[in-house]
């Protein structure tokens, strides 16, 4: 099968490579789309430590299983690999487990024909459901969570920071939760644009711009940016929650007033990745929650992985997907 394989930071490239074999418990899914994360980036360029290499990335996809069973039915599929046995695993938060491990991230993933899964992380679709909207299941499962760790109070003001897809789906599910407001910041105008036709009541290019001289109750980080970061957390309402969603580098540093989180009683929280959520964002893509046409925006061949890489950095667009087998 042909495959797109990273040998080493910053060399890729479509390869032949062996059709892969199931083990005990796992099927073979012909990938029929495959989106593009800021993960995919890191890896490419070497900064993802749990990354080894020569590796097969692609963790948001979804396609046909093609053996056993189930054969025949279409999927999307949670590349979470939790090892069901350390301390975080047991009292269910498998997410922070001990030994993480992620199909596209530590194990080849879905750049390619034909990818092995666990068949119980198979998670069935519609048959009139297109491959593209199941392969935003994995970053709608990662909002889902991220909304798990927030008081969803039916009135609340919401600031999102980051109209990329992320951001995007953080806005509809704010919209869909009761929000009274949604304002969303972002450098990039064109996406400020669609963030207004998905539901924005207010959107800028710095938070100062907004007329809320109190703050909002809720208030997300998307881009993992500094800058932003340390905005965000200036504009927390007191007594209100900031999330940081956005995967910051490993080494770097925001300043925060302790006393601040102290004296208004903010609460902080992260969101890493999907526990508990991967159904819920099935239902929640087949019942149209999020405007999936409106957030893939390009779809490339596997031979054309370098003009999606470029595509990504260059913020073209929104979500970006890869059809292995064109």
């Amino acid at each position: 099968m042909r495959a797109l394989v990273i040998e080493k930071p910053g060399e890729f490239s479509v390869q032949t490579v062996p059709d892969p074999t199931p083990g005990p418990g796992e099927v073979i899914v012909e990938v029929a789309a495959v989106g593009i994360c800021g993960t995919d980036i890191h890896i490419v360029e070497g900064e993802f430590p749990p990354a080894p290499y020569p590796l097969v990335p692609g963790h948001e996809f979804s396609g046909t299983i093609v053996d056993g069973p189930r054969a025949g039915e279409k999927v999307a599929v949670d590349p979470s690999l939790f090892c069901g046995g350390c301390h975080y695993c047991r009292i269910g938060r498998g997410n922070l487990c001990e030994q993480w491990g992620a199909i596209g991230d530590t194990v080849d993933g879905a750049m390619a024909e034909y990818v092995t899964v666990p068949e119980a992380n198979c998670y069935r679709l519609p048959d009139d459901l297109p491959a593209a909207h199941g392969a935003l299941v994995e970053p709608l499962s990662c909002a889902v969570h991220g909304f798990d760790g927030l008081p969803r109070i039916l009135g609340s003001h919401y600031l999102i920071y980051g109209a990329g897809t992320m951001g995007l789906m953080m806005l509809q599910l704010a919209v869909a939760a009761g929000a009274t407001s949604v304002s969303v910041v972002d450098l990039n105008t064109d996406r400020l644009q669609i963030a207004r036709t998905l539901g924005a009541d207010a959107v800028a290019t710095n938070a100062g711009e907004f007329d809320r001289p109190h703050g909002w109750e809720v208030v997300i980080d998307c881009t993992g940016a500094i800058p932003a970061i340390e905005d965000g957390l200036t504009r927390v309402r007191r007594g209100g929650t900031y999330q940081q969603f956005g995967v910051a580098p490993g080494d770097a540093m925001a300043s925060v007033s302790p006393f601040r989180i102290y004296n208004d009683e903010i609460t902080v929280v992260g969101s890493m990745a999907v526990v508990h959520s991967f159904g819920r964002a099935v239902d929640l893509v087949c019942k149209g929650a999020v405007d999936a046409d409106t957030i893939i925006t390009h779809t490339f061949g596997l031979d054309r992985f370098s003009d999606a890489l470029q595509a990504f950095r260059d913020g073209v667009g929104r979500k970006i997907q890869i059809a292995p087998r064109g």
